[in-house]
């Protein structure tokens, strides 16, 4: 389907245009009369076409990375490696070290909430195992709430891998977890740096690439999750995609919401999802449309040939011409875009000519 780059057009605004009495081409009773003055005919003609009506805004926009969340330390400590800023990181790999000590990720959507060993119950401790089993160290583990002896040997192997002390325990801030891989955005603390608890150590984002734009806050209709866009990446290849969502502008506090007072943010997933973003340069800017309506196919003129009809009956019509002679047929009207309206109608097909009021 054909895509507008034209600001979105206001319905009402158009509708205004047609009615407000300038387009009488000539007087009509919607019943099939020709048209009245001169010959009939009207100063110049126009084709019906049959085609795509899109409603769209395009604004700037730039790559990114959607679900930035800031890593904060568990305990105080030192920062003895610190995060690498643009890594992936992935399941049993080390975010950064603390006190010589990796931070290890492990897959999971429930927080590292408390030390973990034997005797302990709970989803963290299903978690865990399920990460020891992926991670190769479920020879004679029982995949389960419970940590029981089998849970401690498979997290000594572990430990003994990583060169840790092997006390069959997981210490509180020796793991993170979160849903899945990860990017590194930002080393929030540097090497050598004091951290306690609670202090951001990096900002991890998911590794799909979304494009964050900027609406402003009469296009709240765009935002909805799911609005259909087509984004032109900086290389110029052109991807189509949907609104995920809105999000706070960098720099804001609170959690994911909206948008300030200059406008609203507005983050978008690429269909094809990291390989659609493959190799483009994020300093770059893209160019984001979005649809705030389509109609695929349908009869078209422009807005211009469309007459408001006198009598009791109103209503809209058109003056088709055919050789010498004209005759207005009655038409509904539909949705405007890029100064085309949709028409229909009895008799009404794609290649008619109809008059419009000017050439």
């Amino acid at each position: 389907m054909k895509r507008s780059t034209t600001a979105l057009l206001a319905l009402g605004t158009v509708t205004a245009a047609v009615a407000g009495g300038v387009l009488f081409l000539g007087a009509g009773d919607g019943t099939g009369s020709p048209g009245r003055g001169g010959d009939g005919l009207p100063p110049a003609t126009a084709t019906v076409v049959r085609t795509d009506l899109v409603l769209s805004k395009t604004v700037d926009g730039r790559i990114d990375f959607a679900q930035r969340r800031a890593v904060k330390a568990s305990v105080e400590g030192t920062v003895t490696v610190a995060a690498a800023e643009g890594r992936t990181v992935r399941r049993g790999e080390a975010l950064y070290e603390l006190n010589d000590k990796p931070v290890t990720l492990l897959y999971g959507p429930v927080p590292a909430f408390r030390e973990m060993k034997k005797g302990h119950r709970g989803s963290d401790v299903l978690q865990l195992e399920r990460n020891l089993r992926d991670l190769g160290y479920g020879a004679g583990l029982y995949v389960d709430t419970e940590y029981g002896e089998d849970t401690e040997s498979a997290v000594e192997r572990w430990q003994k891998h990583l060169n840790r002390e092997t006390t069959g325990r997981i210490g509180r801030g020796d793991v993170v977890f979160q849903p899945g891989e990860v990017k590194v955005v930002s080393a929030d603390a540097a090497l050598a740096d004091q951290v306690g608890p609670d202090a951001p150590v990096l900002t991890i984002a998911s590794t799909r690439p979304v494009v964050r734009a900027v609406l402003e806050q009469t296009d709240g209709a765009l935002t909805a999750r799911g609005t259909k866009v087509e984004v032109t990446l900086p290389s110029g290849k052109t991807v189509p995609g949907k609104v995920a969502g809105t999000v706070r502008p960098e720099g804001e506090d609170g959690a994911e919401g909206g948008g300030g007072q200059e406008g609203i943010t507005v983050e978008v997933v690429l269909d094809g999802g990291s390989r659609a973003a493959s190799g483009e340069d994020a300093e770059a800017a893209a160019s984001v449309t979005f649809v705030s309506e389509a109609r695929e196919g349908v009869l078209a003129v422009p807005v211009e040939a469309v007459v408001a009809l006198r009598g009791e009956n109103g209503g809209y019509g058109l003056q088709v011409v055919e050789g010498g002679t004209s005759e207005m047929i009655r038409v509904e009207t539909g949705m405007t875009a890029d100064g085309r309206i949709e028409v229909s109608g009895a008799g009404l097909r794609a290649g008619m000519k109809v008059g419009v009021a000017k050439p």
